[in-house]
């Protein structure tokens, strides 16, 4: 990617994520949202419904101390506890456009991490409803971009990702780096450890590849079970 993303395409494709999100959570049953999201262990699928809306609040309240920490988001999930997930889908709807106008007074990189973090458990939600998504959608290539351009600046895995729209590198590659055919939605998902070691591991066309060091934050860790989108 050459030019970076303007705030207009971040918001667009926050809406269209917004909007599919609410379509998910309304035609789930009661079952459904108390089940646990495979790619977040740790929260059902009201709880990462939780999180996702809960972003918008801390925003605009300012409470972004330790943002994007295991910390922050899990105080977004015990807040809305006893709320209903119709109280937290109208609270998004509420609180999301109020961030329009000031949405150009954040670095390019903060927007691209928040639309990358809310299309990312978009899927988390699709996948523990057993939807199939369509990965064409403004957000995945901003989601996939953003992974490259901000997780592959201190990687210890340098990767040529051998993509359907042709070479891409993670990190500082050289001759001797690794290449995986992947598409990059996959790898979008593996480097956020939504993928198993042997999923990543069959992605390989060169050399041996670390899973662990494709992950971009401590945040992340490996999937223990593969998963398939």
């Amino acid at each position: 990617m050459t030019d970076l993303p303007t705030v207009e395409e971040y918001a667009t494709a926050y809406h269209g994520l917004r909007a599919r999100v609410r379509s998910m959570i309304t035609d789930a049953t009661a079952a459904q949202l108390e089940m646990i999201c495979p790619t977040t262990p740790a929260w059902r699928v009201r709880d990462t419904l939780a999180h996702v809306s809960g972003v918008p609040s801390d925003v605009l309240a300012g409470r972004m101390e330790n943002v994007a920490s295991d910390a922050w988001t899990q105080a977004q999930v015990d807040a809305r506890r006893d709320f209903t997930t119709e109280q937290m889908l109208d609270a998004w709807d509420v609180e999301a456009p109020q961030l329009d106008p000031i949405m150009g007074m954040f670095p390019i990189v903060s927007l691209g991490q928040m639309v990358f973090d809310a299309y990312t458990h978009e899927l988390d939600i699709a996948h523990a409803l057993g939807i199939v998504t369509d990965h064409s959608v403004p957000a995945a290539g901003l989601a996939f971009d953003w992974v490259v351009a901000n997780g592959g600046l201190g990687t210890k895995q340098p990767l040529v990702l051998n993509t359907e729209v042709g070479r891409v590198e993670f990190g500082r590659v050289t001759p001797a780096s690794a290449s995986l055919d992947v598409s990059r939605f996959d790898f979008m998902r593996a480097a956020t450890g939504r993928r198993s070691a042997a999923q990543i591991k069959a992605y390989s066309s060169s050399s041996e590849v670390d899973p662990a060091l494709m992950l971009i934050a401590p945040i992340f860790s490996l999937s223990a079970l593969d998963i398939v989108e």
